[in-house]
């Protein structure tokens, strides 16, 4: 591998950028497809259960996301970071954070089993323990492919599991089942998941399943780990806590309403996340490899979320009444579902900051930007909800970012440099604000014709970049250069 100190500068075209953009792709584009069926699931569900079931369904979820940092321990990020600079490794690591996974497993069940009871959803306990289960496994299982960059596998893999899920649900819907069964169905698209990935990694021979207990290794991880354990703790709080408070200060039917309209949000955040897990082996490669690279790497990260997310912040807000309609959200749902929007584009370029400061050993670091997120995210919600109820919790999440964000990006400046973020961004924020204007007159349309204002939309957004210069030369020239027909290059 090149790139060692004093070698030859990496060539972005033929080494790990070109990996990363062309892997970048593949996925977004199987993700899309599999969160368009997915879209098709979480609508037949909300529909079929109503508010106050679905209000039930959704909080027995994120008490599940909660509830799973027990298992993870921190060695999510700590295996896709290890396993991409030690990839004869990988089969060792993955056998052992498995075993180690059994042991929180037994914690995590206790935990879930007080959680649901004190908000008088024991009844979901079983389906719920079994979700947080096979979720933990599939995530780490699919992990491997990050870190040895296969990712063809994955992007198959979530499209066969986001069928299994909806016709899962159909069956659910068709039959007339209850909240019971529909957290079945979704602890039953994870387990066909473990076993998906199980196979693909035997076949392909990067790991086989087994087991294996390494207590020198183990308690190594454990202690590196911690950081990235306690900023999961604190970010799946602050970002999964809201629906849960809405749940027990208000009412199910308000956590209902408040889950339709973040599900469509939380559908988009799938676009950050894969970036950030394709980004961030390349990121901790280059950390290893060539340090004095990583800052411009993580400002390329940082405007390549920016061009995606802030459009489609936009879009959301000007059209939020359009989509409520089309998406067949709950009406009351609309109010929260615009100002969520506003929340997701700070969610997309956060996870710049999430990948540089991770990828580079200060997790510790980050963690602390966790920590003050999850008090502004505490503290808000705790004023907000029982005053203005779920689209309080909506101004939460929005305050939430914001902290994060700048807790963020001063952290980044402490130890690798500074994001120049006004340079990256304003011609970005003025093309999405022309798109803004140019779909407010179209924002009455529905049925079919909600495609008109989003092609408009898009191909306005597309030709305000290009007027303002967003995208410099050289950075078409790197997109053309990375799905360039000659495949022959060494990859770096």
């Amino acid at each position: 591998m090149q790139g060692r100190p004093g070698a030859t500068p990496l060539d972005p075209a033929s080494g790990l950028g070109s990996l990363a953009l062309r892997n970048t792709v593949l996925v977004l584009a199987a993700k899309v497809v599999a969160r368009l069926v997915a879209l098709v699931t979480v609508i037949a569900t909300l529909n079929h259960l109503g508010a106050a079931r679905y209000g039930a369904f959704i909080t027995t979820f994120n008490y599940t996301a909660i509830v799973s940092v027990a298992l993870d321990l921190g060695f999510n990020v700590l295996f896709v970071r290890e396993g991409a600079r030690h990839r004869a490794q990988v089969q060792r690591y993955l056998r052992n954070v498995m075993s180690a996974r059994l042991f929180g497993a037994v914690a995590s069940l206790a935990i879930l089993a007080a959680a649901l009871d004190f908000a008088h959803l024991g009844s979901l306990l079983a389906p719920g323990f079994a979700l947080m289960l096979f979720t933990s496994y599939a995530t780490l299982l699919r992990n491997t492919l990050y870190a040895v960059q296969r990712l063809g596998f994955e992007a198959v893999g979530v499209i066969l599991e986001s069928l299994v899920l909806l016709g899962l649900t159909l069956v659910g819907v068709y039959t007339g089942r209850d909240t019971t069964y529909f957290v079945w169905a979704y602890a039953g698209q994870y387990l066909f998941s473990c076993i998906y990935f199980a196979a693909v990694l035997a076949l392909t021979r990067i790991a086989r399943i087994g087991w294996a207990f390494e207590l020198p290794l183990l308690r190594s991880w454990l202690w590196q780990g911690l950081p990235f354990a306690l900023t999961f703790v604190l970010t799946t709080l602050y970002f999964r806590l809201d629906q849960p408070m809405v749940f027990t200060l208000r009412s199910a039917s308000e956590a209902g309403w408040y889950g339709a309209a973040y599900k469509p949000i939380e559908a988009l955040l799938f676009v950050p996340t894969t970036l950030l897990s394709i980004m961030f082996p390349v990121l901790s490669i280059y950390h290893r490899e060539r340090p004095e690279a990583l800052l411009v790497a993580v400002s390329r990260f940082f405007k390549a979320l920016l061009l995606v997310g802030w459009p489609l912040t936009v879009a959301l807000f000007v059209l939020a009444h359009t989509l409520t309609e089309a998406l067949r959200l709950f009406p009351q749902s609309e109010s929260a579902f615009r100002v969520l929007a506003l929340a997701l584009g700070l969610a997309f370029v956060n996870n710049s900051f999430i990948g540089a400061l991770s990828a580079s050993d200060h997790q510790s670091s980050f963690t602390w930007a966790a920590g003050w997120s999850l008090v502004a995210n505490l503290l808000s919600n705790i004023l907000l909800i029982p005053a203005f109820g779920y689209v309080g919790a909506s101004w939460s999440a929005v305050v939430t970012e914001i902290v994060l964000g700048l807790s963020g990006w001063i952290l980044t400046a402490r130890y690798l440099g500074r994001v120049d973020v006004f340079r990256l961004s304003w011609r970005t924020v003025v093309a999405g604000l022309v798109m803004g204007l140019v779909l407010l007159p179209l924002r009455q349309f529905s049925g079919l014709l909600i495609a008109l204002p989003i092609v408009i939309g898009a191909a306005a957004y597309a030709v305000s970049l290009v007027v303002v210069g967003a995208v410099s030369s050289d950075e078409i020239a790197f997109a053309r250069r990375a799905f360039a027909l000659d495949r022959g290059r060494q990859v770096t």
